[in-house]
């Protein structure tokens, strides 16, 4: 297992994070989530342990709001053996992040945080409502005062210059963001957070699942120097110098096992590695901006479909090869209680195509992606 220096926190975090999100679950009668199996699940970080894994990220929301609980139960009597992160979601009240605080505390059974976050900042919300007078980070400076707190953290899908904004506020001490490579939108921001001493960790490195199902397409790029997408997914990640931890919800000894492979010392990918997947992936992003850039200018569509959400599943079918991933997400946009429409939505009014940069056959392409997707 790589270990490396979590920005200037003086902690040294295994490469391969353990994001306590998906463990197997006890269901009632109903269908309703019930629990976690802890028969099935505490063996999987005893797997994650032993592999070297260290840190271990929850949220009291997860996994229907059983993971900070189950995370207690877990590390009960070797809390010391690994650093736990989780999240305060709180209503932005002092009083209101205090209780959190305590039930997070309670639930996890320990009287400290390693990593405290607070739960998808936005630059608006840090200047408007918490960098204020008696605002939270009054809660924050207090709670690490006493110790309660180790290092102050923040989770965030706001925009990359935004990001940068909250990081030079020299307030934080680490990041948690999304990157992997289908989404390389933070990549400058997780380079300006690191060199701003951040310890950065990044969520979301096999792109929330989808890097997992098999694709000729991104493997062939190395060859036989890997042995799915997946592992491509996590060494494209973990060879970024400035990201320090990929949080992966893993759910079984297989998927624990790989992912702890590839964050071993051969893991990352070499220079020229890098450089074959980075020039690709720009290759292919090239072709899948022939389909749609996902400018949104057609919006608002009269019909409510948001067609750069359906060509973005277009083109993980016809240029990343992850067909049943695409087919997965479009059945969603199927279902009656979706708020966004699918393709067949469709009265060919035209309102669309006058206003795409592109000159794109958005009527055709809504038509092609039904047929390919339903």
């Amino acid at each position: 297992m790589l270990y490396k220096e979590y920005g200037k926190t003086g902690k040294k975090l295994s490469s391969l994070g353990f994001g306590i999100a998906r463990m197997p679950m006890i269901y009632d009668a109903d269908g309703k989530a019930a629990g976690v199996d802890d028969e099935k699940a505490i063996p999987l970080i005893d797997k994650a342990l032993e592999l070297g894994v260290n840190i271990f990220d929850t949220g009291h929301y997860y996994m229907d709001g059983f993971s900070e609980g189950f995370t207690g139960r877990a590390f009960k009597g070797r809390r010391d053996k690994v650093f736990i992160s989780t999240k305060n979601g709180s209503d932005g009240t002092y009083d209101g992040w205090m209780k959190w605080l305590e039930r997070s505390l309670t639930e996890l059974q320990t009287d400290y945080i390693d990593f405290y976050l607070f739960w998808g900042l936005s630059l608006s919300s840090w200047n408007e409502n918490i960098n204020v007078k008696g605002g939270l980070v009054d809660a924050m400076r207090k709670a690490k005062d006493e110790g309660v707190i180790r290092h102050i953290s923040f989770s965030t899908h706001d925009e990359p210059e935004n990001i940068k904004g909250i990081a030079d506020s020299g307030f934080f001490e680490s990041v948690l963001l999304q990157y992997n490579l289908l989404d390389r939108s933070n990549e400058d921001t997780i380079r300006h957070c690191g060199e701003k001493g951040l310890g950065v960790s990044v969520m979301g490195p096999v792109g929330g699942g989808r890097l997992r199902e098999p694709s000729k397409v991104i493997q062939e790029i190395l060859g036989e120097k890997v042995k799915s997408t997946a592992e491509l997914a996590l060494r494209f990640v973990l060879s970024n110098p400035h990201v320090n931890v990929a949080f992966s919800g893993m759910e079984s000894f297989e998927n624990i096992e790989e992912n702890a492979a590839t964050a071993s010392v051969s893991g990352p990918l070499t220079p020229d590695e890098w450089d074959r997947v980075d020039k690709n992936f720009k290759d292919i992003k090239n072709l899948a901006d022939l389909y749609c850039t996902g400018c949104n200018y057609c919006k608002p569509c009269p019909q409510g479909i948001d067609i750069g959400k359906v060509f973005k599943f277009m083109n993980y079918d016809r240029i990343y090869g992850l067909k049943q991933h695409a087919k997965w997400e479009y059945s969603n946009l199927l279902k009656p209680e979706s708020n966004d429409k699918p393709a067949t939505a469709c009265t060919e009014c035209g309102e669309c195509e006058k206003k795409c940069p592109q000159k794109i056959e958005i009527i055709k392409q809504l038509k092609e992606t039904h047929e390919a997707l339903k």
